[in-house]
């Protein structure tokens, strides 16, 4: 298993970490996210081989908010 740490730009309550969380762990691979709005990133353990990292950009983006 891996970690990524991604920026996560838009969030401005506690329902917008809900949501990150929520995309990102309904992606095949992800084992566990770890959002924080104070910081404004997203810390993923995923299964590599199984989830990339443009996948977990595209996910927060359709959400709309913005990553990298």
């Amino acid at each position: 298993m891996d970690t990524m740490v991604l920026k996560v730009g838009g969030m401005s309550c506690g329902g917008c970490v809900k949501s990150v969380t929520g995309v990102l762990e309904a992606l095949p691979g992800v084992v566990k996210a770890e959002v924080s709005l104070e910081k404004a990133e997203a810390v993923v353990s995923y299964e590599p081989g199984q989830a990339t990292r443009e996948q977990m950009v595209q996910v927060i983006d359709d959400a709309g908010f913005e990553a990298s």
